[in-house]
């Protein structure tokens, strides 16, 4: 197994390839609901190819060359995919821990994986976090560390948990939905409105986004979601979000970070449904990134689903 080279300083061939990058996704409508890989053959750095998707025109450092292969399933998804594309990033101790037994994550991992999240966020239509990560962190979503847009960001409060203050409603800085069940959708509206909600986001009440016995059913957000025209998309948290996406076989790609720290007793990060034999496992294609003195596992759960 290789471990590609420390992105710490980016390499000099790096800028026009992102840009190149962000030039392709800006060209591609989110809510295409058919494959869309002949509306450009190159674009920039970049070229299309039929049969491996895109690729850079000409030679690059081998930095550049790793950095580019972790985003390259994004963007082939963005291009050719007919149906919704789901990546999920968590970061987490050596010890499978997102966070102290206090909830203290400032930060398990370092400012390199940092930057690589902002670029999952500058390339995909939404970001979906839950309202515990909402609730612990009061995140922005957005992408002031790299060049690139904000994508939609997307608060899963199913129960209408949040007291509408949150600074993602509020802040104005990209359109936001707060999806909930259908039925406690008035009790979100009543509190967005009381709280100041910004002009840029929006309650969305789905049918059967809770079941029966009070379960997430992940299948009706990435439904909702497509049909909104936001069709690829980055769960980004936490541990029990992504947990619940990976069980139901909604993920198509894990970016799961590893810190070099021992958190011990802690927050868990993934947590998956017992399996009787190490055969039942999900075991996924792999490849790793060093990301400073963190590694990026970069799971393939494609052909899995």
């Amino acid at each position: 197994m290789n471990i590609a080279a420390d992105p710490l300083t980016v390499p000099a061939d790096w800028p026009p390839i992102w840009s190149s990058m962000l030039q392709v996704r800006a060209s591609l409508p989110g809510d295409a609901p058919e494959p869309r890989a002949g509306a450009a053959a190159a674009v920039g750095a970049l070229a299309w190819d039929s049969d491996t998707g895109w690729q850079v025109r000409r030679g690059c450092s081998a930095a550049s060359m790793a950095l580019f292969a972790a985003y390259k399933p994004l963007l082939d998804a963005a291009t050719s995919s007919a149906r919704p594309w789901l990546v999920a990033q968590l970061g987490q101790s050596l010890d499978g821990c997102i966070a102290t037994a206090s909830g203290d994550s400032t930060y398990v991992t370092g400012p390199h994986s940092l930057l690589h999240l902002h670029r999952l966020r500058a390339l995909c239509d939404a970001v979906l976090v839950g309202a515990g990560t909402v609730a612990a962190d009061d995140p922005q979503l957005t992408t002031r560390r790299v060049p690139g847009p904000h994508p939609t960001r997307i608060v899963l409060d199913p129960a209408a948990r949040l007291d509408g203050h949150a600074r993602v409603l509020r802040d104005g800085q990209a359109p936001t939905l707060w999806l909930c069940d259908l039925r406690h959708r008035e009790r979100a509206e009543v509190l967005g409105a009381a709280t100041g909600a910004g002009a840029t986001s929006r309650v969305l009440g789905l049918p059967g986004l809770l079941d029966d016995d009070g379960e997430l059913a992940p299948a009706v957000v990435v439904g909702a979601l497509a049909a909104a025209g936001l069709r690829l998309i980055l769960v980004e948290g936490g541990g029990v979000t992504v947990s619940r996406f990976l069980a139901a076989g909604c993920l198509d790609r894990l970016h799961l970070i590893i810190a070099p720290v021992l958190i011990g007793v802690g927050r868990r990060g993934l947590q998956l449904p017992p399996q009787a034999t190490m055969d039942d496992c999900l075991r996924p294609l792999a490849q790793v990134l060093a990301l400073g003195e963190d590694r990026l596992w970069d799971l393939d759960l494609g052909p899995s689903k």
